[in-house]
Formats: C-alpha cells, structure tokens, sequence
C-alpha cells in the first residue's frame, strides 16, 4: 500500500537555531494533532540534520534535500549520501527544479544520485515537473516521461519500489499559482501508468507519488483528495510550523 507523505522543504533558510525553534514546534504540534499514518518530513539544511534528528523521537521523519553522486573523494563543499545517513536521516530530495535550473543536474546526474542514495539506505523523494513554456506548448508530458525513463526507470523493480516520486509543476513553485487538482491528477495519473507499463500494476499502485507546486492549507486538501496524489513536498508552507501541521492534518480523517 503506497505511503501518504507530507515533506516540507526549508531550502536556503533557517539559520541553526531558527531551524531548531521551528521544527521544535511542529514536533509537538504533530505529536498532539496527528492522527492518521501519514508520514511528516522535514527536509533541512545540512547545518540542521543531526539535531534535527534527535528532537524528533520519530515523530517527524528527517530528510536531506540533496547529495553527491560520489561515495568521497576531493569534492570541497559537497555531502556525500553516507554522510547524510550518518545523521539520521532517511530522505534525501533529487532532482528539485531549482538543482536542475541553477545547478544544471543532468538527468544522467540524477540518475546516479538515486543509485548512491539507495545503496545508503536513504529514500530519493525524486522530482520531475515542467516549465511553463513546456507546459503552453504542450510538449509537457514527453518532458516528464523523459525525466523517468532516464532519471530512475534504469533501476531495478526492487530499487524503483523504494524511490517516492515528487511532481513538481516549475511553473508552480514559489509563484502563488497553483496546478489545479484536475490538472495535477492528470499528471500523476500518467506517472503512474507510465510506471504501470515499466514495472507492473502491483509497483505502480505502490508508488508515492506526491505534489509540489504551492501547495499550502487552503488547497491541500482538494489536491489530496484526488486517486492518484498521495501527499505533498511542500516549500514556503513548511517555515509556518502551523501552515505545516495544518496540511499534515489533511490525512486526519
């Protein structure tokens, strides 16, 4: 049975003990408010894992929001995903919009991060998503089709059964404009067949598939009522501990 996940994503914010401050109260929040078996993640700045970690008593699962495709080596300034897991952690984000705009990750790259991160026991919450351009000139869904078939589709079932997808519409993130959940639903809808005609009915109906594009509490629960999404990565949102909570909350009943 797929996962019901909400994960926030701090991005570049938070200094160290606004980070502690905040994610101190949407622990205790969902420890008190929480009532279904979603899953809560909160995906950190570096500096914040291994404390991160400690406060959650489980409550709040931690995850990462990227590392090298590297085990070690001469990589000055880079995380490599053994030791992201050294913290704690359990999630690791690949292959957000932003890494791939101004970092310029390749599918190819992704594709060996999801590797480095799987055999480190991590989670990839992997994501694909287009543009508005390729969203008004229609080639969107070849874009995203190219995305997992040379992001994550070279893996195994065994592998693929353990990745969490994350559709993130570009054109959704950070601009207040939201994919409607008829057009979000279409998107997933397709992952999912795509994935069915790849790894089977069984992997596919499996799969967590979750959405991202300005998601917050006034429209979670539309976009989370429809059969094919399964939660959200969640940005501007998840620095309000009670927007936060208040999305988790969705799955309540």
């Amino acid at each position: 049975m797929r996962k019901k996940i909400v994960a926030g994503n701090w991005k570049m914010n938070m200094d160290y003990s606004e980070g502690i401050s905040l994610f101190s109260e949407i622990v205790n929040m969902v420890k008190d408010e929480k009532k279904g078996d979603q899953i809560a993640v909160i995906c950190s700045p570096y500096i914040h894992l291994n404390s991160l970690t400690q406060l959650s008593s489980d409550v709040v699962k931690i995850g990462a929001q990227n590392c090298h495709q590297n085990e070690s080596g001469a990589y000055t300034g880079e995380i490599s995903a053994k030791m992201v897991k050294s913290t704690g952690c359990e999630y690791v984000i690949i292959g957000h919009s932003e890494r791939r705009q101004y970092f310029a990750e390749t599918d190819t790259l992704l594709a060996e991060k999801t590797v480095i991160a799987l055999q480190n026991n991590l989670t990839p919450l992997f994501c694909i998503g287009e543009t508005l351009d390729e969203r008004n000139n229609g080639s969107y869904y070849q874009v995203l089709e190219s995305q997992l078939e040379n992001g994550v589709f070279s893996l195994n079932a065994e592998d693929f059964a353990k990745v969490v997808l994350a559709y993130e519409p570009v054109w959704a993130i950070g601009t207040g404009l939201t994919a409607s959940p008829e057009q979000a639903q279409d998107i997933h809808a397709f992952i999912r067949a795509k994935i069915d005609a790849k790894y089977g009915m069984n992997i596919a109906d499996d799969t967590t598939i979750l959405y991202g594009g300005s998601c917050n509490p006034k429209n979670a629960a539309e976009l989370f009522a429809q059969p094919d999404i399964d939660g959200g990565l969640i940005g501007g949102a998840s620095l309000k501990s009670r927007d936060f909570v208040d999305i988790v909350k969705t799955f309540n009943s």
